[in-house]
């Protein structure tokens, strides 16, 4: 076997497969409630075999965190606007834009429900941005909290509030959450 054909192939039959699955997911959760979700309906809309949805993501807890993993990573860009304040208001702005998107919400919610690790496939990138934001304020020498009371002061509300209150963050809100966080520190 040369060493083109030992390589995965991008775009191959295991990628379409996936992107299907992936889209059928998106599918049953816009338009009907979360216990429609099984593998046997999203491999039906995929137009793959139960066997290769089980065989590759196990459970549909698994399916969603990798659903979900996809879905969040490098959606919302880190903003470098020269100050703590102006790159967490705009960071800000994004996330709650995101949050307020119906397809997103039941994606979130989905994944929450089915386990522990859907919690982390849902906030992992997040967390990595709001890292990257303190980390350039402390490179700048300015005053940063930890990633952690930044995720509690800022994130925590801003989740809370889309996910179980169902209300999108308006702008003014999500900026008024910055203002009071980076008073208090």
């Amino acid at each position: 076997m040369n060493q083109a054909s030992a390589q995965a192939r991008p775009g191959g039959r295991s990628a379409r497969v996936r992107a299907a699955v992936h889209r059928a997911v998106g599918e049953v959760l816009a338009g009907e409630p979360a216990e429609a979700l099984t593998i046997p309906a999203i491999a039906a809309r995929a137009g793959v075999h139960p066997t290769t949805v089980y065989r590759r993501w196990g459970s549909v807890a698994q399916l969603l965190a990798d659903v979900a993993t996809s879905r969040f990573s490098g959606d919302v860009v880190v903003p470098d606007s020269g100050s703590l304040a102006g790159d967490l208001e705009r960071w800000m702005d994004d996330v709650a834009t995101d949050l307020a998107d119906p397809d997103v919400l039941a994606l979130m919610r989905a994944t929450i429900g089915s386990g522990p690790e859907g919690g982390s496939a849902c906030i992992a990138d997040r967390h990595a941005q709001l890292g990257a934001i303190i980390a350039r304020e402390r490179a700048r020498g300015g005053k940063a909290p930890s990633v952690e009371r930044a995720v509690d002061g800022l994130l925590g509300p801003l989740y809370y509030r889309a996910i179980f209150g169902g209300q999108p963050a308006p702008r003014e809100w999500a900026r008024g959450l910055v203002a009071t966080f980076l008073a208090a520190i």
